[in-house]
């Protein structure tokens, strides 16, 4: 018979992602401002953290992170996921964070092992 911790092991949990994510780019970004020669280091480091603080939940799934860094500048830009797997145990979850200069769009794609 498995525990109740097994179960909450094999589930894509929202507010987990949702720490991950902000938390990544609260340590990745911070409060600084828009600048085109930081976009790289900074897509990178939010991806790499999400992924390093996944790994610390320990948890039985298989993560993809996507981070699009964008400038306000009143362009427009639309995203769309999709994703064809368990909906009771796999999930994802995007998170739009901006200030003045910028917007931050991060993807969690988490599918159980």
């Amino acid at each position: 018979m498995s525990s109740k911790k097994d179960v909450e092991d094999s589930l894509f949990i929202q507010d987990e992602m949702k720490t991950v994510i902000k938390d990544s780019i609260d340590e990745t970004i911070g409060s600084q401002q828009f600048q085109h020669d930081k976009v790289e280091h900074w897509t990178n480091g939010v991806g790499e953290s999400c992924i390093k603080r996944l790994a610390i939940l320990n948890k039985p799934f298989k993560y993809v992170v996507t981070t699009v860094i964008m400038q306000k500048n009143g362009a427009g830009m639309l995203v769309a996921t999709s994703g064809f797997w368990n909906k009771g145990t796999d999930g994802s979850n995007t998170i739009r964070w901006e200030n003045k200069t910028m917007y931050v769009i991060v993807t969690i794609f988490g599918t159980l092992l």
